[in-house]
């Protein structure tokens, strides 16, 4: 049967979910399931819904289709493409705090990440007065032309992100269209091209699922547990993108509270991920935080406390059942070198010392109703995104 290849490919990553030590808890191995679920829906949608020569942007990423520590404050758009031909990306900013474009060539493995050919945002092209833009990407030098970006031949990817730093901000649209496919109609499916789908679904489920298994063996498992790192540019070629890494391991009776700079730069953003490394639920729980978000203390600092109990403050972070996973602080559209001191300090405490160690505890407090009313934000901003089926 065409599907067969598929078939397997299912059953190869459910024993890879099942079998990944990684997993400790009922909770943890139930998400193993629905990220494979995940998997399954995104990896079918890329096989079928577009190719090279008929591109078009799809989500891989989102609320039910997680991979890749997804920041919960992003929009991820995606387009296959070929570096020997000729694009035009047409669309209207938003009103988010970064709009970015990422070429990229060959894809993420569990063997090496791909390389990134050049990323840039929307200070970097024209856009009109209405919000209005177009670009052209294609193998000729780009010469004087300030909206058009050189593809390297080995070019395979055109990413987009577009963050938001407010649920409440706008997005935006975007549409890419390879210049000499346009006005014209996709040949009749043949069954080769059928199974090749099919094919093609089922290698990239198995590879999406070993590729971030071994994501965090690269970048976060051999630190310190408990710690973050000072900020450093992030992997991957994101020019005006910082990050800092980390991961955890509590108890219920313990909590780390991480205090920052509230940072004077469009986007700065942290999450908790789970051993999957995925953003864990942040539509129905408090699972990050960036800065118009968070709560900004007297001194300047953001606290922020992640913890299984709730320690009835604003700026807690919710493990939900998750015993251990990843931290990820990001600052993004930055201008400047940022050094230690613009990073997170982390400190380890007893749940019950939570109050003694925040110097505006009091200033912090917020009521379950005022925190229930919080999560209904989310859930308004998540659906308000139109990404809640």
């Amino acid at each position: 049967m065409l599907t067969d290849p598929l078939v397997a490919a299912i059953a190869e990553a459910e024993q890879l979910i099942a079998n990944a030590p990684q997993a400790r808890t009922e909770t943890e191995r139930l998400e193993g399931y629905r990220y494979l679920a995940g998997g399954i829906l995104a990896t079918l949608h890329a096989a079928w819904a577009t190719d090279r020569s008929r591109p078009g942007f799809i989500q891989g990423t989102g609320p039910y289709t997680k991979m890749g520590l997804d920041n919960p404050d992003t929009l991820y758009f995606g387009a296959r493409i070929d570096g020997a031909h000729s694009y035009v990306v047409t669309g209207r900013r938003g009103s988010t705090c970064d709009l970015s474009f990422q070429v990229l060539a060959g894809n993420y493995t569990d063997a090496e990440v791909p390389g990134s050919v050049t990323a840039f945002d929307d200070r970097a092209f024209d856009i009109d007065p209405d919000g209005g833009f177009e670009l052209r990407f294609g193998p000729e030098p780009a010469g004087d032309r300030r909206n058009y970006i050189q593809l390297a031949p080995d070019s395979t990817q055109l990413l987009v992100r577009e963050v938001y730093s407010d649920w409440d901000q706008q997005r935006g649209t975007v549409r890419i269209d390879r210049t000499d496919a346009a006005g014209a109609a996709p040949a009749p499916l043949t069954l080769e091209q059928a199974q090749r789908r099919f094919e093609r679904a089922g290698a990239g489920l198995t590879s999406r699922i070993r590729t971030w298994l071994q994501f965090p063996e690269w970048f976060y498992l051999k630190l310190p547990v408990n710690t973050m790192t000072e900020p450093r540019h992030t992997p991957g070629g994101l020019a005006t993108q910082f990050s800092s890494a980390g991961h955890y391991d509590l108890t219920d009776d313990q909590a780390l509270i991480i205090t920052v700079p509230a940072a004077d730069v469009p986007y700065q953003g942290f999450q908790l991920g789970s051993v999957w490394y995925t953003s864990l639920n942040y539509t129905d729980h408090q699972t990050s935080l960036n800065s118009a978000q968070a709560q900004v203390d007297p001194d300047g600092k953001i606290r922020i406390v992640v913890s299984e109990r709730n320690p009835g403050i604003t700026n807690w972070l919710e493990t939900i059942g998750h015993p251990h996973g990843y931290l990820q602080f990001r600052w993004q559209r930055v201008d400047r070198e940022l050094t230690a001191a613009d990073g997170p300090q982390v400190e380890l405490v007893a749940f019950d010392d939570v109050p003694s160690r925040l110097p505006f505890h009091e200033r912090n407090r917020i009521s379950p109703q005022d925190y229930r009313a919080r999560i209904a934000a989310r859930q308004a901003g998540i659906a308000d995104r139109m990404l809640t089926l």
